[in-house]
């Protein structure tokens, strides 16, 4: 049985009630938690049925082959190392021209249902096929990659030795989406929380939970994910492009958002909701990678999405509490290096 501490809040959900805990004056109440109603389920490693694909797609994601000039990799803006993504508010592509986002984590990246910061794929093999052909991106074309992964003696004979026949396309696809499938990072202490483990998280992790909730935060970051399976407009309360958010931020066409896709007026400024797993290593954080700290993102987030000014020691808790939604990848937490 879980206890935890909560406080009246009156929510400001904008998709979605959620319950949570009471406090009776100044008393402390111990409230027992339902953990089937929480807002946030617990993240299971991805069933991997053929691990000699996966073991194909790593050694494609880590190879600038990919690449139209043999420059960079996936893993250049998608460091395994570095949260799954890398620590520059946006990637530069070819010819030094800057991307319109900042690299998302691919950490989980099969647990969104949206993909991207616009959300404009929900299929990893339709979003990884236009990575490799975007020219401002992988800048390549299937003709000259397929030739020349069928020159290079170990492609090969492992696409051979794997999937039966010369390498295509499609697999090519497939053995990067296999990979991208099992880089899920369960062993988040928040996951072994939610899967009954009382003691792993302190009171102040716990408030920031609770915190976290009642601000109305899991209205849109909730589910496996964290988040990844919404859309919203980034600034609900206030502009998020005025110089008090945005700080040093070069603004582009990016902000535009899911604008870029549709053309439609009211998709101006509206972007998917980020997950937050792992987000204490995914810094710096927002489309546009406009702030490294995490308390910052938070306070931002707070102003723009919720019209709330938190207290210090407020944001510091929920802090508390994202940081215990960092996971582990091959039994390993992951880290920032």
């Amino acid at each position: 049985m879980r206890y935890t501490l909560g406080r009246v809040s009156t929510v400001v959900a904008v998709l979605i009630v959620l319950p949570c805990a009471i406090l009776m004056g100044a008393q402390e109440a111990e409230l027992v938690q339902d953990v089937s109603s929480e807002p946030v389920s617990a993240i299971k490693a991805t069933k991997i049925s053929d691990q000699r694909k996966v073991d194909l797609g790593e050694r494609l994601f880590h190879d600038p082959i990919l690449s139209g000039k043999g420059m960079i990799s996936c893993a250049s803006c998608h460091s395994l190392s570095q949260g799954g993504t890398v620590r520059l508010p946006r990637t530069i592509g070819y010819n030094g021209r800057m991307h319109r986002f900042n690299a998302p984590t691919i950490f989980n990246v099969a647990q969104n249902y949206r993909l991207g910061w616009r959300g404009n794929f929900t299929k990893l093999e339709e979003q990884n096929e236009a990575v490799i052909l975007d020219p401002n991106l992988m800048a390549s074309e299937w003709k000259t990659l397929v030739s020349a992964l069928s020159a290079a003696p170990r492609y090969s004979e492992e696409f051979s030795s794997v999937y039966g026949r010369s390498i295509g396309k499609a697999d090519v696809i497939d053995a990067l989406v296999q990979f991208q499938r099992s880089l899920d990072t369960p062993g988040a202490r928040f996951d072994r929380y939610l899967e009954g483990d009382e003691a792993v998280l302190t009171a102040r992790e716990i408030r920031g939970y609770e915190l976290f909730k009642s601000n109305g935060c899991a209205s849109c970051h909730q589910g496996r994910n964290v988040g990844g399976n919404l859309f919203e407009r980034f600034g609900v309360f206030a502009d998020a492009n005025t110089e008090e958010f945005l700080g040093d931020t070069i603004m582009d066409d990016g902000d535009l958002g899911r604008y870029t896709v549709t053309h439609l007026n009211e998709d101006k400024g509206v972007f998917r909701v980020p997950s937050l797993r792992n987000v204490d290593v995914t810094a710096p954080y927002f489309h546009d990678g406009r702030t490294f700290s995490l308390d910052q993102a938070i306070t931002i987030m707070a102003k723009l999405q919720l019209g709330h000014e938190l207290e210090v020691e407020d944001v510091s808790d929920i802090a508390a509490f994202l940081r215990t939604l960092t996971g582990e990848y091959k039994g390993r937490k992951l880290a920032n290096e």
